[in-house]
C-alpha cells in the first residue's frame, strides 16, 4: 500500500464533475477519482479550514467517532471495479478494530476531518494512476537501465549468496 494525500480538487473539463486529486509522497503519481459535487463542498471545507455553522454529514460522523471513543486508524482504497473505487474504514476502539464499507470521497471527507492518513492499495495505483513528474520516472528507468546493463550474472549471484548464506 501507498501513502497517499489530498493535492486538491479539479473539474474535469469535459463534464464539469468534480474529481479529487491523490498524490503519493513523493509527488510522482497522482489518482484521480470523479466524486459528488456535496462530498467535494465537504472535502473541500476542511482543505480551506471552513467550518459550517452546523455540522454537515461528514461533521457528525466525525463527532460521532470521537464521542464513542472510536479511532480511525486509516482509511484504505482497496479495489477499481468497472470504473468505481472501494474503500474502507479501518477503525480501532481498544484492541478491537473494524473495517467499514465505504465510499472513497466519504473516507476522505472523514479521514481529513480526523488527520487520518490515506492508503491506496499498489494494484489501484498502477491500474489509476497517471504520471504526476515524467522527467523523473524517465531518469529513474535510464537509471535502472544502466545498472542492468552494467551487471553481470556472476554478480547477482555473489550478491545473492551474501544476502542468503543459509542457501547457499
Amino acid at each position: 500500500m501507498i501513502e497517499m494525500h489530498v493535492a486538491g480538487i479539479a473539474l474535469d473539463a469535459i463534464t464539469r464533475s468534480p474529481i479529487i486529486l491523490l498524490k503519493d509522497t513523493s509527488e510522482r503519481r497522482a489518482l484521480p477519482i470523479y466524486i459528488a459535487q456535496d462530498q467535494a463542498r465537504s472535502i473541500m471545507n476542511v482543505l480551506e479550514q471552513k467550518t459550517p455553522p452546523r455540522p454537515l454529514t461528514h461533521d457528525l460522523f466525525a463527532d460521532l467517532l470521537e464521542a464513542w471513543d472510536l479511532t480511525l486508524d486509516k482509511i484504505i482504497i482497496h479495489a477499481l471495479e468497472e470504473h468505481t473505487f472501494y474503500a474502507v474504514l479501518c477503525t480501532s476502539q481498544g484492541e478491537e478494530t473494524q473495517e467499514i464499507d465505504c465510499r472513497p470521497s466519504d473516507a476522505i471527507a472523514i479521514a481529513l476531518r480526523t488527520e487520518s492518513p490515506i492508503w491506496v492499495v499498489e494494484e489501484v495505483i498502477s491500474e489509476a494512476s497517471i504520471p504526476v513528474d515524467r522527467d523523473a520516472d524517465e531518469e529513474e528507468r535510464q537509471a535502472f537501465r544502466a545498472f542492468v546493463d552494467q551487471i553481470s550474472p556472476e554478480d547477482l549471484i555473489r550478491h545473492s549468496q551474501s544476502a542468503n548464506p543459509e542457501e547457499s
